[in-house]
């Protein structure tokens, strides 16, 4: 990746130039979750001034407040929504310490922040793309069912981004089971309320209709056509990004990441393993970081190889 002048390579010179970007990429990664735990959990100011750390914070302490909402209301209390704010901090270090939770959250700033840059940039739109304005309209009535009911979710994670908030109804089930884990940590094992908490928390969490399931099941309900979903300004950010980690196998976080400065040449293996040309991989780069050229002989490398260095790379959280 650079963004000055193409250097002309043989595939041989091109695979190394990739091996060593991802081992680069890889190193960045592997420090981003303890050093956004840091800035997450320490009250300074001066750090707070960044979006991306700010929006995690304040995503990890709505969190906290929505649990310790749920335990106050499971344990009877008369004013459940006036939860005191030590509590919020203790809990919110312990959502914290879970690394997938955190790489959740922090990926989720991310997208956002690229939602509003295309938005900016290529008036691309929040909430409808060509895409899902196609998915609205298909003749196949589950489908456009479950594309009507993507974009309200879309339009809440909208509005929840721009509050700062994560509804705990949009979490993975494995997310939010390590956010009960950290709520019964706080309180200890024999805690009622916490258990009467977790029990209703769970009876109304269906993962299949929060976002990222109404996104995973309608790109895989796509079949070939899935490949459509590989442009981001037909598909628009949100299903652009779940598309990319279905189609080259990474964790949804890990896709996100990857269109970060710094993990370009993951960003690249990532489309080419996806299953796009050379052109189709040079389109997404000018689109998303139209100052970076790929390098001449990138067209070399081909799907195989592209997943097969990709797989050598960080999962992300570490």
């Amino acid at each position: 990746m650079n963004d000055t002048s193409k250097t002309v390579a043989g595939p041989e010179v091109i695979e190394g130039v990739l091996r060593a970007e991802l081992a680069h990429a890889d190193a960045m990664a592997g420090t981003i979750i303890p050093i956004l735990r840091h800035l997450v959990t320490n009250d300074d100011s001066s750090v707070f001034s960044e979006e991306i750390v700010a929006r995690s914070r304040s995503m990890i302490e709505d969190l906290a407040r929505q649990l310790l909402t749920a335990r106050s209301e499971a344990g009877k209390s008369d004013k459940p929504h006036e939860v005191a704010r030590d509590s919020v901090g203790t809990l919110s270090v312990l959502l914290a310490s879970d690394a997938s939770l955190l790489a959740h959250v922090h990926s989720l700033a991310i997208e956002w922040q690229l939602t509003e840059k295309m938005h900016a940039r290529l008036a691309l739109d929040p909430l409808l793309s060509p895409l899902l304005q196609a998915l609205i309209a298909s003749s196949d009535a589950p489908t456009a069912a479950s594309a009507m009911n993507l974009l309200a979710a879309q339009a809440r994670f909208a509005q929840t981004q721009r509050r700062m908030q994560l509804p705990m109804a949009d979490l993975p089930a494995e997310l939010l089971h390590a956010a009960l884990v950290a709520l019964r940590n706080q309180f200890g094992a024999d805690d009622e309320p916490v258990t009467l908490a977790e029990r209703t928390i769970c009876e109304r969490h269906d993962e299949s209709r929060n976002r990222l399931g109404l996104m995973a099941r309608l790109v895989m309900g796509m079949g070939g056509g899935a490949h459509a979903a590989l442009s981001v300004e037909h598909a628009g950010v949100a299903l652009f990004l779940t598309a990319l980690g279905l189609a080259n196998g990474q964790d949804r976080s890990l896709s996100v990441l990857s269109t970060n400065e710094g993990q370009l040449a993951r960003l690249a293996l990532g489309l080419s393993a996806s299953g796009l040309k050379p052109q189709a991989v040079e389109e997404q780069f000018l689109a998303l970081h139209p100052e970076i050229a790929l390098p001449d002989g990138f067209d070399a490398l081909g799907p195989d190889r592209a997943a097969a260095i990709l797989a050598l790379g960080s999962r992300y959280p570490g």
